[in-house]
Formats: C-alpha cells, structure tokens, sequence
C-alpha cells in the first residue's frame, strides 16, 4: 500500500469533531453524571418539602406547612442550638491548633517531617466507627480509662458520656482528633506558598518567631484559614456518626446535633419534614459561610 493510500485509509478512520462542539461533547459526561446525582435529588428533595410523603403512596401537597412546623419546634431549635455549642467547642480551638502544628512541620529544621504529617492524617483515614466506639469504651464511666487515671490520683469518676454537662466536650474532643491532621494538611499548603525571602527580611530586621507568626504568617494564610473555618462549619453543623454511636443524642437530647435531627425524621419515615429540616439547615450553613466570606472581604 502506497503512502497516500496509507493517509487515505487513516483520514477516513478519523472523523472530524466540529472545533466549536468538541469542548461541549467532552464536558457532556460530567454534565450528565451532575444533573442526575445532584441537581435531581435536589430538585426532589426540594419538591418533597412541601409535601406530607411517607416514602408510599401518594404525596399530600401541604405548602409551607412543614416549614412553619420546624420554626415553630423546640426539638429543631434546640438541635440546632447543641451544633452552635459544638461549633464553638470545636473550630476556634481546631484552627490554633492546626497552625501551631503546621508551622511546627513547616520548619525546616524538623526531622522526619514526611512521617510526622502522615502519622496526623492516620485519624482522618480511619474508619469513623470504629474511632467512636474506642471512645465510648475509654470513656465509660464505670470501666473507661480516663475515670481509672482519674482515679490513680484520687478523683472521682466523671460522667463523660452520660451527663449533660460533659457529654458536649468528650463529643468535640473526638471530633478535633479525628479531623485536626486534616486541616493541618491544608493549612501546610497555604504556608509552603509564602515567599521564604519575607522571613529572611523579618529576621534581617530583628523580628522574633512570634512576630513573625503574628505578622506575617498568619495575614498570608488567613484566606486558608477562613477557606477551613467554612469546611469546618460544614462538618460541624452535618455531623451525624459521632453521636449516633457515641450518645445517640443524649443524655436527655443534650447531643442531638441538626444532623442527627434531620435523621430522626427519615426513620419516622416523615420524609416532607426531614426535607424541610434539610433544607432550613442548607440556609443556616450558607449563612454563616457568606458571613465569614464578608469577613475575610472587609479584612482585605
């Protein structure tokens, strides 16, 4: 076979895409997959909010009826109220701690670094479960480790699951282990941006490492750090698995996070309300993430 019959053969083996459809006819899979496992169920989820649906038969049209209800429920409230609690027993301490630690793994006169930040992310990948039921083994009241320390130097046993006053804080301690060496990572990505010749200047004019942590480092990774407060309000405000296995909302509701809320209309199977919850809890989570956008934005 001569060589233009070659080129022949292969030029009708390639048909041409059109150069202005070829963009749309490649993007058009991932287009697909978003509608049918995203816009979809929400659209649906949405719909189903208006209505009175128990998962059969056919769905009642009852308008803002499920709203009005929620607004009007302490239950709700008061669900979303223990995720404030949580929120503030949990992102403001995460956020010190994870840029301490990161700037502590960022030096470079740290040894074995890579290992240090692969043993902080071991938490994040283990499985959630398994991490909740070691923590209501080690702190049971009765058998747990933490009340035997305790008692080793001669203080009492602590209800740390069971009364309401610590049921919150052994809650957002588990939290902070599992994912602190998380945001650590993401907090490493923003300092390993900034220019290292602004540290060597700072040092050139006689700043200590505290000053160059408060004047430097911490304006550079501030849009890091407000991207990881709005993540974190995200999982705070969503967080399901911890008390379901820890507490299962008690001791007398004091741990039903908005959530765990929402879940207990699904197994009702009150499917209007629990999209209604799920929804109502969509606008508080945008709320407070534009708030800290607004925030970072007057900064700037």
């Amino acid at each position: 076979m001569t060589a233009a019959a070659v080129a022949t053969a292969r030029g009708r083996r390639r048909p041409h895409l059109p150069r202005a459809v070829a963009p749309y006819v490649f993007v058009l899979p991932f287009v697909a997959l978003f509608v049918a496992f995203s816009v979809y169920p929400m659209v649906f989820t949405l719909r189903l909010s208006f209505t009175s649906w128990r998962g059969s038969g056919a769905a009642e049209w009852v308008g803002l009826g499920n709203y009005t209800y929620l607004l009007g429920n302490d239950a709700f409230w008061s669900s979303l109220g223990n995720s404030a609690v949580l929120w503030l027993l949990i992102v403001p301490v995460q956020m010190v701690l994870a840029l301490v630690v990161a700037v502590l793994l960022d030096n470079a006169k740290v040894r074995m670094r890579g290992f240090y930040r692969i043993a902080f992310l071991v938490p994040f990948v283990t499985p959630l479960v398994a991490v909740a039921q070691i923590w209501v083994v080690v702190f049971d009241r009765d058998y747990g480790a933490v009340n035997g320390l305790l008692n080793l130097v001669g203080l009492p046993d602590v209800g740390w699951l069971t009364t309401t006053a610590w049921a919150k804080p052994t809650l957002a301690l588990l939290f902070l282990w599992k994912t602190t060496g998380f945001i650590v990572i993401i907090l490493l990505s923003g300092l390993q941006s900034i220019d290292r010749s602004v540290y060597e200047a700072a040092s050139i004019d006689g700043a200590s490492p505290r000053r160059q942590l408060w004047s430097i480092t911490v304006p550079l990774v501030r849009r890091t750090l407000m991207f990881s407060v709005v993540l974190q309000t995200l999982a705070v405000f969503q967080m399901f698995a911890e008390p379901y296995v820890v507490t299962d909302g008690g001791p007398y509701g004091s741990t039903t996070t908005a959530g765990l809320h929402l879940y207990d209309h699904i197994t009702r199977a009150d499917l209007g309300t629990g999209a209604a919850n799920s929804f109502l809890l969509v606008i508080v989570v945008m709320a407070l993430s534009l708030l800290f956008v607004r925030l970072l934005r007057s900064e700037d």
